[in-house]
């Protein structure tokens, strides 16, 4: 059964070796290269997990199938200049071979909830433009695009 909780820091050696794996899987996405760069988690990722553990504004989630962890996500609150608060996730990761069993599902849903809890007035997410079963998760979830980055590549 999938399911998604809150992590731990007993959690950081599994959520590092998803992260590492996402990361591998966008290097060669259109976008991706410059994405890991500048948006994706640092490094060390088990700095930067820990860190969004002990933050009371952010927030990091695994989806597991029987208990075994198979994806995480990680959100985190942002203060706009009028002071509206904003959701932003910042990592969605299902391992290839449990995608489209409801992993992905557990995980928006335990985020949305978190960001609810946080009066969020909205969420917002990133996807690579080459990947095109990212854009249409998030679209069946209920996000539409409401910014879009143009880049120019200089050789």
């Amino acid at each position: 059964m999938e399911s998604a909780r809150r992590a731990t820091p007993a959690d950081i050696p599994v959520l590092v070796d998803l992260a590492v794996s996402a990361r591998a899987e966008l290097a060669p996405v259109r976008g991706g290269v410059v994405f890991l760069e500048r948006e994706a988690r640092g490094e060390p990722l088990s700095a930067g997990f820990a860190t969004d553990l002990a933050s009371p504004d952010a927030v990091v989630v695994i989806g597991e199938i029987d208990a075994v962890p198979l994806g995480y996500a990680t959100g985190r609150m942002e203060t706009l200049r009028q002071g509206t608060r904003l959701g932003r996730i910042d990592d969605l990761y299902v391992d290839e071979g449990a995608r489209s069993v409801g992993i992905g599902e557990a995980l928006m849903v335990h985020l949305l909830d978190w960001f609810r809890e946080q009066r969020a007035s909205g969420v917002d997410a990133m996807a690579l433009p080459g990947s095109r079963a990212t854009k249409n998760f998030f679209e069946i979830s209920g996000f539409s695009a409401r910014l879009i980055t143009m880049h120019h590549r200089l050789d």
